[in-house]
C-alpha cells in the first residue's frame, strides 16, 4: 500500500507543473520562486523553424557572443575557435572554420583534432558582418577577418588588451574597443590600424566593455569611467566627451559607473545607459544631455518606433518615450532571471532568460503574450545574450553552443 501511494504521488507531481519537483530539493526557497514561471494568457505560440548544435558555446566564461544575421546567412562563433555560417531559411552549413590553435607534435592535422579540442582561441567579441567580412575579437587582442562566403581569412590584427565587445564597421573602419580603456581603428580591407584612442580605466570595473557604435562620421563608445566619447571616424580626433555618470561612492565597489552596454544611435540621438544608475538621451551633434533618468543596467537599450526598451539589473523590463524618457510601463513579472536585453520583433519585444526561456512582451504595455523554452536550467543551457531579429525571425544562442531559429507568427 506504501508503494503504491509513493507511485501516485509522483505521478501527481508529473501531471500537475504546480507541484514541486524532486530537482527542487538542491534550491533554496527564494530560487524556487525566481524558477517558477506564473500563467499567461498566451496570445500565440512561437515556432521552433531549425537549431544546430555549434562547438562547445562559452560554457561559464563571460562573453557577449551573440549571432549575426546578413546575406542570408546566419554566422555564429564559440569561445573555443569554432565559428561557422548557416542558411537563414533552412540552417544548412554553408561552411565552418576553427580558429582553435594546434600544439605541433610530429602529428598531422587531422589526427590533432580528431584527439585534441586544441588551445582555445577565446572569441569573446563579436560576431559583425558588413562587407562581405566576418569580423571577430579574441580575449588575445586579435581582431580577424574572415571572407563571409566561404570562411576563409582576410587578415588578422594584434590589438592592445582584449576584445570583449563586437567590433564597429562604417565607411571602411573597423572600431574595436578593449579592456585596456584603448579604442582602435582599423581598415576593413586588410587590418591596417588607422588611429587609436586611450581613455582612463579605474582600478575596478566591470568585466565587459561597452561595444561601440560607428555612424555619421563618429565612433561612439561608453566608458568605464561612465563617460561617452565620439571621435571623428576618420581621424580619430576627439569630437566631445560627456559625463553621463560620476562616480560618488567612498569604496571602489560603490564607485563603479561603467557604460557596458552600446550605445544606441537613432534619429541623431544617443541613447546610453550606466551600470550605477543613469540613463541619458544626448545629442549626436554636440553632446548636450536631452534628458536623464534613473536606471540602472549594463544591458543593451533597443529601440522602436518612439518607444525605448531598458532591461535593468533585477531583470525588470521598462519601455520609456524617447522624445522626454518617461516612463510608459514596466514589467516586473520576471525579476532576477537574469534577463538579456530586449529585441523588438513585430509587435513585441524578445528577452532571453538563465533557464533557457525566451519571453514575448507586448510593445504597448507590457504584458507577457508568450514564452518558449529552447534551452534547459542548467547554467550551460542558459540563454546568455539578446536575440537577434531579422523580419519574424529570431535567432538566439545558449551557453552550451545550440543555435536555435524562431518564428513569432
Amino acid at each position: 500500500m506504501n508503494r503504491l501511494l509513493v507511485s501516485l504521488l509522483v505521478s501527481s507531481c508529473l501531471v500537475f507543473s504546480g507541484c514541486t519537483t524532486v530537482s527542487n530539493w538542491f534550491y533554496d526557497e527564494d530560487e524556487i520562486e525566481i524558477r517558477r514561471l506564473k500563467p499567461i494568457q498566451t496570445k500565440f505560440i512561437p515556432v521552433q523553424k531549425w537549431s544546430v548544435d555549434l562547438g562547445d558555446g562559452v560554457g561559464n566564461f563571460f562573453s557577449k557572443l551573440k549571432p549575426a544575421v546578413n546575406y542570408s546567412k546566419v554566422f555564429a562563433a564559440d569561445r573555443q575557435g569554432m565559428i561557422a555560417a548557416f542558411e537563414q531559411e533552412t540552417g544548412k552549413q554553408v561552411w565552418q572554420r576553427n580558429l582553435a590553435t594546434y600544439k605541433d607534435e610530429g602529428l598531422t592535422a587531422s589526427v590533432k583534432k580528431l584527439w585534441s579540442s586544441g588551445i582555445p582561441a577565446k572569441i569573446a567579441g563579436g560576431v559583425t558582418v558588413a562587407y562581405e567580412t566576418v569580423f571577430i575579437g579574441t580575449e588575445n587582442g586579435e581582431v580577424i577577418a574572415l571572407d563571409a562566403n566561404s570562411g576563409d581569412q582576410k587578415w588578422i590584427a594584434t590589438v592592445k588588451g582584449e576584445v570583449l565587445a563586437s567590433p564597429a564597421v562604417d565607411a571602411g573602419v573597423v572600431v574595436v574597443n578593449t579592456g585596456s580603456g584603448f579604442v582602435f581603428a582599423l581598415n576593413a580591407a586588410d587590418g591596417e590600424e588607422l588611429w587609436s584612442h586611450e581613455s582612463d580605466v579605474p582600478p575596478l570595473s566591470l568585466r565587459g566593455v561597452s561595444a561601440p557604435s560607428a555612424g555619421n562620421g563618429g565612433a561612439i563608445i561608453g566608458t568605464a569611467t561612465g563617460k561617452l566619447i565620439v571621435n571623428i571616424l576618420d581621424s580619430g580626433q576627439s569630437a566631445w566627451e560627456q559625463v553621463i555618470s560620476a562616480a560618488t561612492g567612498v569604496t571602489e565597489l560603490e564607485r563603479i559607473v561603467d557604460i557596458d552596454s552600446k550605445p544606441l544611435v537613432a534619429n541623431g540621438i544617443i541613447y546610453v545607459v550606466s551600470y550605477d544608475g543613469t540613463l541619458a538621451a544626448v545629442e549626436m551633434r554636440s553632446g548636450r544631455i536631452i534628458w536623464k533618468r534613473e536606471y540602472k543596467s549594463y544591458r543593451s537599450l533597443s529601440i522602436s518606433g518612439s518607444s525605448l526598451f531598458v532591461v535593468d539589473n533585477n531583470s525588470y523590463v521598462y519601455a520609456l518615450d524617447t522624445r522626454n524618457g518617461v516612463e510608459l510601463w514596466s514589467q516586473g513579472a520576471l525579476k532576477k532571471r537574469l534577463l538579456t536585453a530586449a529585441t523588438p520583433v513585430g509587435n513585441y519585444v524578445v528577452a532571453g532568460d538563465k533557464y533557457g526561456y525566451l519571453h514575448w512582451f507586448d510593445k504597448t504595455d507590457g504584458t507577457i503574450v508568450a514564452r518558449l523554452e529552447v534551452g534547459g536550467d542548467d547554467d550551460d543551457e542558459s540563454i546568455y545574450s539578446a536575440p537577434i531579429a531579422d523580419g519574424n525571425m529570431l535567432y538566439t544562442q545558449t551557453r552550451d553552443g545550440k543555435l536555435v531559429a524562431i518564428e513569432t507568427p
